[in-house]
């Protein structure tokens, strides 16, 4: 009936604005405003000023005056401070927050005090607007001239401190601490929203290990605490990775009674997925269960992430399975999620059969889901599949980022299909996507393979003009590929030409140089490459080694080639069955049978099998000095170990 009342009551007092102007109106509103204040119709005060201040800000007036105007009555006393108080709670509540302020330096003018609820209504309302100037000085104010704070006056500053606004701001620390040495002072005990906001002001600012001394002095004193106390230093603690001092947290907080929430447990899963600790995970979400609190969707796909990044497929699928169970729908983020751990781990029928499930269920793919089954099926070499996703995406205008479309350029040169590799280079240039270095390099290196360098050095000068420039792999591999094609001059060329420009080789490239220049017989040139590296700081590997090692022996230079392997050993650098081999080879060529039997002996030794090449490189160096009796002895070990088919000569 009253609310009826006062609709009609201000639709007159619009009609009046609307006939008469404003001047005569305000009487109106004022009429109107103080039968509301004497019936004490909060409700309806508060509608009827907050019209009144949108249509002066409307209307462009000065609002400062607004105050002057509506507490300049004959009212009493109590009617007064009735209005004052809500008057304050419309400005501060729509941001007019410096006349709200205003309202009260007025009220005190006055001889009023406004009530401490109003007041710390207008201190929430500076504090989340971050007016820390404005802030203080109402706190100073109240403490000098009324009304006191009280513990939710403190409470309001200490989140201010600890928090900021809406706990976005920076932390002062040292006036938190301020705030609760002057509680006690003025004889004021913190509630447990107090306690609370300062530990999560320490362990905002790192402090984590003396909130959790903190808290365990607020236990001893037997201080209102409760889980959200804990939860904030558990947080703490779990941030850190300390998770065993966060499960002491969680331990001490269940030995005092304060039984943990679903966000303790939820923090502490968190951490444990977040370290791959999958028994304690679940181990967790079973004493959950137990205790009645129903695990939240995030706890659960955090748990379902770490199974996948464990590579556990089967206990992933179960936890899907669990989820489904527990009244949860499974939503796209969900799907993708498993979607993404199989791929990376190679399953991908049941990737696709979830993929299929997903869409049945009316939850369309996304990019994220597309580009999971791009980059699993590639990584497992099923190039048919990947692209056809791939041409799935672009069907509904959705362009691939350039990491996906050298996914998609790497699977097609593994299986031979160079041309259409280079066809989706010309696709990426027409959409203004650049090919970067790996959208080349995988071409280059196909290319190279095949034996077709020369096309792979018309590559070049389109990467140039895209200023894409070929670093020290590209190079390497065309060095690489002309050496193999038994044009090493081109191969020098190239490296000259690389130097010229700035970029020096690293071990893969001198290797791939020395190779080069042994196969050319320039032994002596590989030799001086290989000393320059050393020169030039880097560390010749195996491989390296063992490719000058090879010159040397082709050349029958066993002097240098024993030199090389004796410091190879000394390097602990392990020769390999190719390195044995090449000694092998050159000792035999030189009829040093002594050191090839020895070098068999060593091999054994050190568990190196030798290889079919190794026993035909003895074989026939047994068969040029005539050793036939060897020569059938080493067939039928050969044979023993496997190397050799019973039925092949």
């Amino acid at each position: 009936m009253e609310y009826r009342s006062g609709r009609k009551a201000k639709k007159k007092a619009y009609a009046r604005l609307e006939r008469f102007g404003f001047d005569h109106s305000f009487v109106a509103f004022k009429m109107f405003l103080h039968i509301y204040v004497r019936a004490g119709m909060q409700m309806e005060v508060y509608a009827l000023l907050r019209e009144i201040v949108c249509y002066y800000q409307k209307a462009e007036l000065n609002l400062f005056g607004l105050s002057y105007a509506l507490l300049d009555s004959s009212s009493s006393v109590e009617e007064l401070n009735f209005l004052l108080s809500v008057l304050i709670k419309v400005f501060a509540s729509n941001k007019f927050l410096e006349n709200a302020i205003e309202v009260v330096a007025h009220a005190r003018r006055f001889g009023f005090q406004p009530s401490i609820r109003s007041c710390n209504f207008l201190l929430k309302c500076l504090s989340e607007a971050n007016e820390r100037e404005l802030l203080v000085t109402i706190f100073e104010e109240m403490k000098n001239y009324g009304p006191f704070p009280n513990v939710y006056t403190y409470t309001v500053m200490m989140k201010f401190y600890c928090s900021g606004p809406r706990g976005r701001g920076t932390v002062d620390i040292e006036e938190a601490i301020s705030i609760m040495e002057e509680m006690e002072a003025v004889g004021i005990s913190p509630s447990v929203v107090t306690y609370s906001t300062f530990l999560l002001g320490l362990c905002r600012v790192g402090t984590v290990e003396i909130a959790w001394n903190f808290l365990q002095d607020l236990e001893q004193n037997g201080q209102p605490l409760n889980f959200y106390c804990y939860n904030i230093v558990i947080h703490g603690f779990v941030n850190r990775g300390e998770l065993d001092k966060a499960m002491q947290v969680f331990n001490e907080m269940k030995k005092c009674g304060v039984a943990a929430d679903l966000y303790s447990y939820s923090i502490l899963i968190e951490g444990f997925c977040r370290c791959g600790n999958v028994e304690k995970c679940c181990s967790l979400l079973e004493e959950m269960e137990n205790n009645n609190i129903k695990p939240s969707i995030v706890t659960y796909t955090s748990i379902l992430k770490c199974l996948l990044k464990s590579g556990l497929m089967e206990m992933s699928l179960d936890m899907f399975q669990k989820i489904r169970t527990s009244g949860y729908e499974c939503d796209k983020h969900i799907y993708n999620t498993l979607i993404t751990g199989l791929c990376v781990q190679g399953e991908m029928d049941t990737a696709n059969r979830l993929l299929e499930e997903m869409i049945n269920n009316n939850l369309a793919p996304n990019y994220d889901t597309y580009k999971s089954l791009i980059l699993g099926f590639c990584k497992v070499g099923s190039f048919e599949k990947a692209s056809r996703f791939f041409d799935s995406l672009r069907e509904v205008d959705v362009f691939p980022e350039p990491y996906l479309w050298n996914h998609v350029i790497y699977g097609c040169c593994n299986e031979g299909r160079v041309e259409e590799a280079l066809q989706y280079i010309d696709e990426m240039r027409d959409l203004g996507i650049s090919p970067n270095i790996y959208s080349y390099s995988s071409i280059i290196s196909r290319l190279c393979k095949e034996h077709k360098s020369e096309k792979a050095l018309e590559l070049i000068p389109p990467m140039l003009k895209a200023n894409q420039f070929p670093n020290i792999v590209i190079y390497g591999t065309l060095i690489d590929g002309y050496a193999k094609q038994a044009n090493p001059r081109k191969g020098l060329m190239l490296y000259t030409k690389m130097l010229k420009i700035g970029i020096r080789p690293d071990v893969v490239t001198y290797t791939i140089l020395v190779n080069v220049l042994c196969s050319a017989g320039s032994v002596d040139e590989a030799y001086k490459l290989f000393m320059e590296m050393e020169s030039n700081g880097l560390d010749p590997d195996r491989m390296c080694y063992t490719s000058v090692i090879a010159g040397f022996c082709r050349s029958k230079d066993m002097k240098n080639a024993w030199r090389l392997f004796q410091e190879m050993v000394r390097r602990d650098i392990l020769p390999s069955v190719v390195t044995y081999t090449c000694l092998i080879d050159g000792f035999c060529k030189i009829s040093r049978m002594d050191m090839v039997d020895m070098l068999m002996d060593e091999m054994n030794q050190k568990n190196v099998c030798p290889d079919r090449v190794t026993y035909y490189v003895l074989i026939r160096g047994c068969q040029n000095l005539g050793y036939v009796d060897r020569v059938l002895q080493l067939m039928n070990e050969m044979k023993n170990r496997g190397i050799l088919a019973d039925n092949e000569p």
